[in-house]
């Protein structure tokens, strides 16, 4: 039964794949075989029951061979993935498009596509479960014990983000991970060999992960035999399973020929004729539907009917516990954090925001169980650290502050996992010109929904000494042309805390909080409310303003001294400090009337980053202040004046050009 329904695994793909003139049939082809073993035989998932927050956690990293993960959905009895919607592989509105979708598809547990990032999230579903397990669990209350699997590639292996997130879980000792590596030699442009060379097993076990060989991936028991093998080690672990891409079509198989193109009519002929199938395209044998249903669908009912069971008994043993737990799940935990959880300092006092961040970050933790997280080796630089708690660890796993390494984007990635796997709530922190190495893993973020909190400091020309290549320019710019994420660059310490505040409200995208390192002082009508709205006054002359200065972050004290100093030439001056440009994005058109109008065309934006967003707000009639050239090294005070970001140097420049 077992090879019959690999084959029902194959044409199923290879038939949508054709219909759709479009997609990858050589992982579904040559990775089938594994991919039943780890269904049927070890993954716990309820198809009835899809966010069943115990499940085994499946990504498929690979998400090119999306029509795999399709299939196995489809004959397991996940309601989104009906035969209709095989059908409509890669086609508009379907539940099935060219790569697995996040929220999109009941039973996709990771979006996949950018190689590398698939494996590399799993090690945040990982860790996960572990703080999840350790924190909540009791004895004979194992109310988190699932693994993490992943099926790559050799392209996810090549790619960097896997070696930093495989280096990290291996630091962690992260053992309910389990890696499936379809190793077929062959990548888009041809052998592997040509471009990859190393032997990976010995690499992973270099690492600290434990390593498993199975040299015939077309036999089901050896697989089983191997995640039989895997889930004994306290280690994680890869399992190099060794196939043929495309196998069993006649003329391509083992070839890049059919890594990414439709087999056609006369080679899926062939094909079905070599592994003996005889039915119709898109019609599956009744028996593999049983087989399917027997072993995944009744299996994850029967399991998730006992762990049901166990938690509403826990329910009644840890009452307390419970609670917190449901409101950490629900995200309900945010209700008992408010304005008054966080300490305000007094107008005129100089903090930077950086230092302000980390005191609204431990006000946060104080509040919120389950809150934490780290960054890239810059923890006492970002002020990332929650006082009072250790390094997590294996041995230390309740413990809130993660020790990422320099691995940027596998930080990312990992926060992207932890927040898939649901129960908690993540930081992570870097020097923000390196925001550009973690973007793939933000826009996966965005992308996902997914609440991760970024904190990016050291935000200007203003680090001085450590020159353009730490100096962010077109950084700001460049966030906010993500979609579906909002971007904070907060004046003073009151900005700092209600951006924190907002990104923990915040339920459906990320939050990069972008701070500053030299002090700035606590403005007289900051305001913690206003924020939310994107932009608001913060300093005004008089009621019949004539210019506008529209200001972030460390610019905003500075355009308060430019109107005093534009006062006494007569000008009556509007000052606006926009920390969040989406959040204003948001607001009624009233709201931006009101603070901005039309009829005031004196404007001018001040902001030391790139200046190309600005004119949305000035006009092609206003002034827009900014830096499109990169940063140079010299003590911060020199290279701001050389940049024309005094008072004298804004003021004069108003004068001439408006």
């Amino acid at each position: 039964m077992s090879q019959k329904s690999v084959n029902a695994i194959k044409v199923l793909g290879v038939d949508a794949i054709n219909k759709a003139k479009s997609g990858h049939p050589g992982i579904v082809m040559g990775a089938a075989p594994m991919a039943y073993s780890l269904f049927t035989k070890h993954l716990r998932v309820n198809p009835k029951k899809t966010d069943w927050i115990n499940r085994d956690r499946f990504v498929l990293s690979a998400g090119h061979g999306s029509m795999l993960l399709y299939s196995l959905l489809h004959l397991s009895g996940f309601e989104d993935v009906s035969l209709e919607e095989v059908k409509n592989f890669r086609q508009w509105g379907s539940k099935t498009p060219g790569h697995p979708e996040f929220g999109h598809t009941k039973g996709i547990d990771a979006t996949t596509g950018p190689l590398g990032q698939g494996i590399s999230t799993a090690v945040g579903m990982a860790l996960a479960e572990r703080y999840l397990a350790a924190k909540y669990n009791k004895e004979g209350y194992n109310l988190f014990d699932h693994y993490t699997y992943v099926i790559c590639g050799d392209g996810d292996i090549m790619e960097g983000v896997a070696s930093e997130a495989s280096s990290f879980a291996a630091v962690q000792k992260l053992n309910k991970l389990v890696v499936l590596y379809d190793s077929n030699d062959i990548c888009l442009d041809g052998e592997t060999k040509d471009a990859f060379s190393e032997n990976v097993r010995a690499r992973y076990e270099a690492y600290g992960w434990n390593t498993i060989l199975v040299q015939d991936g077309a036999n089901v028991e050896a697989v089983n035999a191997a995640l039989e093998q895997a889930k004994k080690s306290d280690k994680p672990t890869l399992i190099e399973v060794k196939t043929i891409i495309g196998a069993g079509s006649p003329n391509r198989q083992g070839t890049n020929g059919v890594h990414g193109a439709p087999l056609g009519n006369e080679e899926t002929a062939l094909f079905r004729k070599e592994i003996g199938w005889e039915n119709e395209p898109f019609d599956i044998p009744a028996d593999v539907y049983a087989d399917f249903k027997a072993n995944v669908a009744d299996r994850g009912e029967e399991e998730y009917a006992k762990w049901d069971k166990l938690y509403a008994d826990y329910k009644v043993k840890f009452p307390e516990l419970a609670k917190e737990l449901e409101e950490a799940l629900t995200r309900e935990d945010i209700k008992h954090l408010s304005k008054e959880s966080f300490s305000f300092k007094n107008v005129g006092d100089a903090q930077a925001t950086r230092n302000s961040s980390q005191d609204a970050l431990n006000s946060i933790a104080a509040v919120l169980p389950t809150f934490f997280g780290g960054s890239a080796d810059l923890s006492h630089s970002n002020m990332t650290f929650i006082k009072g708690d250790s390094l997590q660890d294996d041995t230390h796993r309740t413990e809130r502050n993660v020790q990422f390494g320099v691995r940027e984007f596998a930080m990312a990635t990992v926060l992207n996992g932890l927040m898939l796997h649901g129960g908690v709530r993540v930081f992570g922190g870097t020097f923000f010109v390196f925001s550009d190495y973690l973007k793939g893993a933000l826009r996966l973020s965005a992308l996902q929904n997914l609440p991760v909190t970024y904190v990016f400091t050291h935000d200007s020309i203003a680090v001085g000494e450590d020159g353009p290549t730490h100096e962010p320019i077109e950084h700001l710019a460049s966030l906010r042309t993500i979609p579906n994420t909002y971007v904070f660059r907060p004046a003073d310490a009151t900005e700092t805390q209600a951006a924190w505040y907002l990104s923990q409200k915040t339920n459906n995208r990320p939050t990069s909080i972008v701070l500053t390192r030299q002090n700035l002082p606590i403005l007289e009508n900051s305001s913690f409310e206003k924020v939310s709205k994107g932009a608001y006054v913060v300093y005004e002359t008089a009621v019949d303003f004539d210019t506008i200065l529209i200001a972030t972050g460390s610019e905003v004290a500075l355009a308060i001294d430019v109107a005093r100093e534009l006062e006494k030439d007569g000008f009556k001056v509007r000052v606006v400090s926009m920390p969040s440009v989406e959040l204003f994005e948001e607001q009624s058109k009233e709201y931006k009337e009101e603070l901005l109008p039309l009829n005031i065309r004196r404007r001018v934006s001040l902001e030391m980053g790139n200046s190309s967003l600005w004119y949305k707000y000035v006009g092609l009639d206003g002034l827009a202040i900014g830096i499109d050239k990169f940063g140079a090294s010299a003590p911060a005070n020199k290279v701001i004046e050389e940049y024309g970001f005094t008072v004298e140097a804004v003021v004069e420049k108003i004068k001439n050009e408006l």
